[in-house]
């Protein structure tokens, strides 16, 4: 018999082609009555694969009553009901380790971007700006003080990029007891540091954590980077400090409301954005297809489902 899946949203062309060869696929992104859908395929759906910026919605778990595994293209599993998983034996599975590099090397990026104006610079040539006049002086990076919101798999990673560059320090809910300086307090840690990064999972303890008063800590002079999950960073709170220059600059590749982000932010010159790009590369992206086909396969084939979260 034929398994039928739900694809949540559009993936790189080597996890599609897996699914298409080994599922019935239903792509909800392409459902247009999605009411009428439920009503006639929603019985018969028994895995989701989903991004792990997208999730699933609870109230669409409820609708699947066949519903068995729900494979997450990515390390975040916050926007997937896990307790209710849990009650109704759904295992749920996520892609950890394979994006730690391209998360931490484009973390590097940003930062680099924010101080040297890097996107700026290069609309300045292309536009043909440079024969009028040179571009303005940037700010340099050596030396910097980096902090750290989170000290996971990919929080490590950044550390050891960022060493050779300036002191690390970070506030993670315990001390990892290694050799760099642990603040216990997000706010201490924004005191001490001239770049916050916010690499932190996003769960509930973690919603609103960068706030007015941590921004407020980090300073004129401060920059913050999120490259974890917009619920993370209160953003009209991130606006008004940029706004009103409490802090010195922010580089992004997460947000609130994605894709969507707000007009207010995008004004801002002092900004740099990514569109949430921290695995997207060609090789990590395959990686990850695999690891979702492996937990799929393994579920369906009624053996140890690979990482597993529920």
């Amino acid at each position: 018999m034929t398994i039928e899946i739900l694809q949540f949203n559009a993936f790189a062309p080597f996890l599609e082609n897996g699914l298409r060869d080994r599922f019935l696929v239903h792509r909800w992104f392409e459902i247009d009555d999605r009411e009428a859908w439920l009503n006639g395929r929603g019985s018969a759906v028994r895995g989701i694969v989903t991004g792990g910026n997208l999730g699933v919605p609870t109230a669409l778990i409820e609708r699947l009553p066949a519903l068995g595994i729900i494979a997450i293209s990515g390390v975040g599993f916050d926007k997937v009901d896990l307790e209710l998983a849990g009650r109704r034996s759904i295992r749920v599975t996520n892609t950890p380790d394979v994006l730690t590099d391209d998360v931490a090397d484009l973390t590097l990026g940003l930062i680099v971007s924010q101080f040297r104006s890097l996107a700026a610079c290069d609309r300045y040539v292309r536009e043909g700006r440079w024969p009028a006049a040179p571009y303005p002086l940037g700010r340099k990076l050596t030396g910097r003080r980096f902090g750290l919101v989170g000290f996971g798999r990919i929080g490590a990673a950044i550390a050891a990029r960022l060493a050779p560059i300036g002191p690390v320090a970070y506030h993670a809910t315990a001390d990892k007891r290694n050799q760099l300086r642990y603040f216990s307090d997000p706010v201490q840690l924004a005191q001490h540091s001239d770049v916050l990064i916010v690499a932190t999972s996003a769960n509930p303890s973690t919603v609103g954590l960068i706030g007015r008063e941590v921004l407020d800590a980090l300073g004129p002079a401060g920059v913050l980077v999120n490259i974890a999950r917009g619920s993370i960073v209160i953003e009209k709170e991130l606006i008004a400090a940029l706004v009103e220059k409490r802090i010195a600059g922010a580089a992004l590749d997460v947000f609130a409301d994605e894709p969507t982000v707000p007009e207010a932010l995008r004004a801002l010159p002092n900004v740099v954005f990514t569109p949430h790009i921290g695995s997207a590369t060609h090789e990590t992206r395959e990686n990850m297809a695999r690891m979702v086909m492996a937990s799929l396969d393994a579920y369906f084939a009624g053996t140890p489902v690979p990482n597993a979260v529920v």
